[in-house]
């Protein structure tokens, strides 16, 4: 049934317009699976919308009517059947004739199990289609189109390549442990940045730690935007939009007195349950940043800025399929109005950590550019030694740039400098981020 669980999935996002996350708690098809059938249907589907468009391209040319013409829950089945040709590495006799099963299971594919085989066969014997494709075209067009124009074609084959992997899991230690000791403990490879890096699959809750709180789960590039505030003991600093929590868990852990901010009290449960199995201190406030202001000046503040949530498709991949040109549009504004807030949160010569997940120039560099001409803000460049792993990552100008270089793996790395750099190198989700000062 894992592979009906998975169709189901892939029928709730990419026709129903769900996330991901409410699929996995709305399908009757998901819920009763447990163990290795549960974690199957879900990797499945993952694999499926990472790569959706690129899917979708080998179909169209083995299909002879258009998508659009196939029933829905039986173009589920075809986008999980190739997910696992072409992603997971499964058999083609194994994945075509599982599949099939799958088809005449499931009452509402139970009418295209001879098409499914047919297709999907034709697809097995033609590999090239789909590893041929642009990398790219695992988005839709507009969008392809779009981060292709804005970070230049290299960068966005890198991050599409990136998507059609299985993100891993990130664990960020509570202040005094040690990555090296966890790494060991869990069977997991210790970060250059401190984090500890685990295969997917892992049963969180269940891992060594959890229940003690002597870690969290948080991508390694998140990490930065508050490692680049430096040493914040006894500092008050305040995490705007601070769900669901990771780096207002790695100020408080790191000695700051911390106010977490966010408008969305379902998403602010969510902090406070971290909050209190990691034993952190820390001030919850549910208000919109644009309207509050602290008791008193702070001498950081964080902005984890609402965006596009471009670099993290990996993770949320079915997001591609649930933006438009005019949803990308409305963020640089709001980001604006956020930084100008957090301008009045902060003493003189107190410093912002401004972090968006996306790689678009309009929500990033822009922005800071933007903020900078005002006079109210001056650039605090960040240099390479202050983030290890990610020297990659830092611009000209001194702010962060997450994006995988492809230069920089180890096989095409000309040059010993370069495989030493490309061996160091941490990839993560895809972040912007920049220091800036306020002016008195």
């Amino acid at each position: 049934m894992s592979r009906v669980a998975a169709a189901d999935l892939v029928l709730l996002t990419a026709h129903g317009g769900a996330d991901l996350d409410s699929a996995l708690e709305a399908s009757d098809q998901y819920s009763p699976l447990e163990g290795p059938d549960r974690g199957f249907a879900r990797a499945m589907a993952s694999a499926a919308l990472r790569a959706l468009g690129r899917i979708d391209l080998v179909l169209s040319g083995v299909l002879d009517r258009p998508l659009e013409r196939i029933d829905p829950p039986v173009l589920a089945l075809l986008r999980v059947g190739c997910a696992q040709l072409f992603l997971m590495g499964i058999q083609d006799y194994a994945c075509v004739s599982a599949t099939v099963e799958a088809a005449r299971r499931w009452r509402p594919a139970s009418r295209g199990g001879a098409l499914v085989n047919a297709i999907l066969r034709r697809a097995a014997s033609e590999p090239r289609a789909f590893l041929e494709a642009p990398a790219t075209s695992i988005w839709p067009d507009w969008l392809a189109a779009y981060i292709r124009s804005s970070i230049g074609e290299p960068a966005a084959c890198a991050i599409a390549e990136l998507q059609l992997e299985e993100p891993p899991i990130d664990l960020s230690l509570q202040r005094g442990e040690r990555a090296a000791d966890w790494a060991d403990r869990l069977g997991a490879t210790a970060l250059p940045n401190g984090s500890v890096r685990l295969e997917t699959g892992r049963p969180i809750s269940e891992l060594p730690g959890y229940a003690e709180g002597r870690w969290w789960v948080q991508d390694a590039g998140a990490t930065l935007a508050a490692g680049i505030l430096g040493d914040v003991r006894d500092k008050h600093v305040t995490d705007l939009c601070a769900a669901p929590g990771g780096k207002a868990m790695q100020l408080a852990s790191a000695g700051a007195k911390v106010t977490a901010l966010d408008i969305s009290r379902q998403r602010l449960d969510v902090v406070k349950r971290n909050a209190a199995r990691l034993s952190l201190p820390m001030t919850i406030v549910e208000a919109d940043a644009r309207g509050w202001r602290p008791e008193q000046l702070q001498d950081a503040v964080l902005l984890d800025a609402p965006c596009s949530a471009l670099g993290v498709l990996r993770r949320h991949p079915e997001g591609a399929w649930r933006r438009d040109p005019a949803d990308l549009a409305r963020f640089p504004k709001t980001q604006a109005s956020l930084l100008d807030a957090a301008w009045e949160m902060l003493r003189p010569d107190g410093v912002l950590s401004y972090c968006v997940c996306t790689p678009s120039p309009e929500e990033g560099v822009d922005v800071i550019e933007a903020a900078i001409r005002s006079g109210r803000w001056e650039r605090r460049p960040i240099a390479p030694d202050e983030t290890p792993g990610f020297s990659h990552a830092v611009t000209p100008a001194g702010d962060l740039l997450t994006i995988p270089p492809p230069a920089l793996s180890v096989e095409r790395a000309s040059s010993e400098v370069e495989r030493d750099l490309a061996a160091s190198s941490v990839t993560s989700d895809v972040f912007f981020v920049a220091r800036l000062v306020r002016r008195s």
